[in-house]
């Protein structure tokens, strides 16, 4: 499988860190990772034990229209943005491909595939509603960065797992993560 991770500018750049520690772990997968210029910058106040290139995966710049990830002729099966700023959503909801995250939304709208959107942000405004329902219509997921409790996380890692891990589950991959009733 081949995914490609947006992290965009929010606040939330901690769950960026724990999916890339996830996926890190598993095979067969192919990852491609884009970074924004604030998110940079976030992920350096968030995550100040580990840096954002540090992981072993293709780095594209935000302007390398390029990326495979950048054509639906690639065949790249997932764009993943986590976190996904208000602003970034609301360009993926409108159609605006300024930047390689940008496009590659457009990209997996156009094509079908998944685009699951991690939205960090709070409280929602009706621009914000009105812009999860376009991406929505147009086949995107909106997963917002809510954490659940049910599974008794003790660790803020733990904490933060409960929403990535439903993120590798939407994509169609199995987080090994707690189950509801099992």
């Amino acid at each position: 499988m081949k995914i490609a991770i947006g992290i965009s500018g929010s606040s939330g750049a901690a769950y960026a860190r724990v999916l890339l520690d996830s996926l890190q772990k598993m095979e067969d997968l192919e990852i491609g990772l884009v970074v924004s210029e604030q998110a940079k910058v976030n992920w350096k106040m968030e995550n100040p034990e580990k840096s954002w290139d540090s992981y072993p995966f293709r780095y594209y710049d935000t302007h390398d229209f390029h990326a495979p990830f950048a054509s639906g002729s690639a065949g790249w099966d997932a764009l993943i943005v986590c976190p996904c700023s208000a602003g970034y959503l609301a360009k993926a909801a409108h159609g605006l491909a300024d930047d390689l995250m940008s496009r590659a939304a457009q990209v997996m709208l156009k094509e079908r595939k998944k685009l699951i959107l991690v939205l960090r942000e709070t409280p929602f405004s009706l621009i914000h509603i009105e812009n999860m329902r376009m991406i929505t219509l147009a086949g995107g997921i909106i997963c917002p960065a809510i954490p659940s409790f049910y599974s008794g996380p003790t660790r803020l890692d733990d904490v933060l797992a409960t929403v990535t891990n439903r993120v590798i589950d939407l994509c169609g991959l199995d987080s090994k993560s707690y189950r509801w009733g099992a």
